[in-house]
C-alpha cells in the first residue's frame, strides 16, 4: 500500500478527572506535533496518493479547531478526558469529514488513514483505521 504523511503542529490546555493522572489533574498545557498519513492501494494518473498541498492544507484547517484552545472550556468534550489516545482519534474523525467533503480534491478516496500525536519526543499515540 503507498502512503503520503504530512506533519503540523498545535497548542491546547485541559485538564483530566481520575487520580490515575496525578497532577495533569490540574490544568495544564500540551503542544503536540501531529503526523496524519493516509495510505492508497493505487496511485492516481499523476502518480500520487494525493497532492501534498492539499493534505497539508486540510490538516492545518482540522487542527484550527483545536488549536490555542482550553479544551475544558468546550462543549464538545465536557466531561471527556482528552488524552492524547482520545485527541488522535478526534483529529482522525475530523479529517475524515474533511476528506469526505472533497477537502484532497479529485484524488481517489484513500483506503486508510492514521493520525499519530507525539506529546513529547519520547511518547506517542495514534489512531489507525480504514476510510
Amino acid at each position: 500500500m503507498y502512503s503520503l504523511a504530512v506533519r503540523h503542529h498545535f497548542m491546547i490546555a485541559h485538564s483530566f478527572a481520575g487520580e490515575v493522572f496525578g497532577p495533569a489533574q490540574r490544568l495544564h498545557g500540551a503542544t503536540y506535533a501531529v503526523e496524519l498519513e493516509i495510505r492508497a492501494v493505487a496511485l492516481d494518473r499523476h502518480g500520487l496518493v494525493a497532492d501534498i498541498g492539499r493534505l497539508s492544507a486540510m490538516l492545518r484547517s482540522v487542527l484550527e479547531g483545536l488549536d490555542y484552545r482550553n479544551l475544558d472550556d468546550d462543549t464538545e468534550f465536557k466531561g471527556v478526558n482528552t488524552t492524547t489516545e482520545f485527541l488522535a482519534g478526534e483529529i482522525w474523525r475530523r479529517a475524515r469529514v474533511a476528506i469526505g467533503a472533497g477537502a484532497l480534491g479529485d484524488a481517489p478516496a484513500p483506503a486508510a488513514m492514521r493520525v499519530r500525536l507525539d506529546e513529547s519526543p519520547v511518547a506517542w499515540a495514534a489512531y489507525d483505521a480504514e476510510l
